[in-house]
């Protein structure tokens, strides 16, 4: 458990006997992105329940309570009706001071669960908008319940700056219900573990030498779900033209592949299937930051890009779409480069312009290590938030 000092556990000691509920509509976000943080409130005093759909939590979390509720991902409104009902019930029979939300079904079920349960402070996180990349029908009714969940909770937060202006500008949130905490970022990047130091050079060969890659060669990665909204179909046509002209680079893509070969656009390009390397789903990314020159983002929407300052904080430089989010985890020209969203040509001549000017890359890479370690260290955000709720409290009380 991460342990408080005696300074911060005076500043924090409101949050002792204090009943939070975290809801999220699966176990993996829990895991992946709030572990650290719900750990950090429990040191605070507060009692935490997390609640989702599964049956259990993947990665225990001392000292707290858990509770299954299936909340289904996709409308399906017999089965929204019993979550919606069965949080209400847990809200009601738990009395908790806060509820705070993140995922967006978990968000709309909480929204009106919570207003309906008369829970005194209701919180949700806006971590992207699935809406903007859909069209007709679904994208009014999941733009709709961005709407619901901004108008029934007390208040609402976003992981990035320009996310939030996007909110504002799209009438979804008032101005005066909607703040970023720090610089943004959903819980912080464990600066511990996202840490270069924590691999030697001997580490680097083994890794490369496992993969198949050669020890001389350049690595361009990409980490996250292998979909067509992340822009892998452009970054896979962007690389097939880079390996004619820097044959000695290879791709790395790291997450669950949802795509077929066809769909990605890979065909019989055997010289592209050779230079591209799919790992599959990892709970250990850093390993693969540790053996990469660059990290490579091209997503349509993002609601920040935690995966940009995970690999900033190993040394690692970023190019990613200028579009929300982006643009907040990229400081253009900074630490790394923003280009235009689905625009093939720019996105290669990007990747080009740093594998073949290692000074460039350096410098970008060691500017991006400052900032995630000053910025955006888990320790300082999941502090942000605990003051965030002390504050919120204090207002009730």
């Amino acid at each position: 458990m991460m342990e408080l000092n005696d300074m911060e556990i005076e500043k924090c000691k409101e949050l002792i006997g204090k009943k939070v509920a975290r809801v999220s509509t699966v176990v993996f976000f829990v895991d992946t992105q709030l572990h650290t943080q719900i750990q950090h409130v429990i040191s605070s005093g507060a009692e935490v329940t997390i609640i989702a759909s599964e049956s259990s939590l993947n990665r225990g979390i001392d000292s707290c309570n858990y509770v299954s509720i299936e909340i289904p991902r996709n409308i399906n409104l017999a089965k929204d009706v019993v979550a919606l009902f069965k949080l209400w019930r847990v809200f009601r029979s738990n009395k908790f001071q806060i509820v705070h939300s993140t995922t967006p079904k978990a968000g709309l079920l909480c929204a009106v669960a919570g207003k309906l349960a008369g829970i005194p402070i209701r919180l949700h996180t806006f971590t992207g908008q699935p809406w903007v990349t859909l069209k007709g029908t679904k994208r009014f009714l999941a733009k709709s319940a961005d709407k619901v969940i901004g108008l029934l909770n007390s208040h609402c937060y976003t992981d990035s700056n320009s996310q939030a202006h996007f909110l504002i500008d799209q009438r979804i949130v008032s101005s005066t219900k909607l703040s970023v905490l720090g610089a943004g970022s959903i819980a912080g990047v464990d600066t511990s573990r996202f840490s270069s130091s924590r691999f030697n050079e001997d580490n680097r060969k083994a890794f490369k030498t496992e993969l198949g890659i050669p020890l001389e060669a350049k690595v361009l990665l990409f980490v996250g779900r292998i979909v067509v909204d992340k822009g892998v179909v452009e970054l896979v046509s962007a690389f097939d033209e880079i390996i004619s002209q820097h044959p000695n680079v290879y791709l790395l893509m790291v997450g669950p592949l949802e795509l077929t070969e066809a769909e990605l656009g890979m065909g019989e390009n055997f010289n592209l299937k050779n230079k591209t390397i799919f790992t599959g789903y990892t709970d250990i990314p850093e390993k693969y930051m540790s053996i990469s020159d660059l990290l490579c983002i091209p997503s349509y929407r993002e609601g920040f890009g935690t995966v940009v300052i995970e690999a900033a904080a190993m040394g690692l430089p970023a190019i990613g779409s200028n579009i929300y989010g982006l643009s907040d985890a990229i400081v253009d020209g900074n630490t790394g480069l923003l280009v235009e969203v689905k625009h093939i040509d720019k996105l290669r001549d990007t990747i080009l312009y740093l594998l073949q000017n290692d000074a460039v890359c350096k410098k970008m890479g060691f500017a991006a290590q400052v900032r995630a370690n000053t910025q955006f260290s888990n320790t300082v955000v999941n502090q942000l938030l605990v003051e965030e709720y002390i504050s919120l409290l204090n207002k009730q009380s």
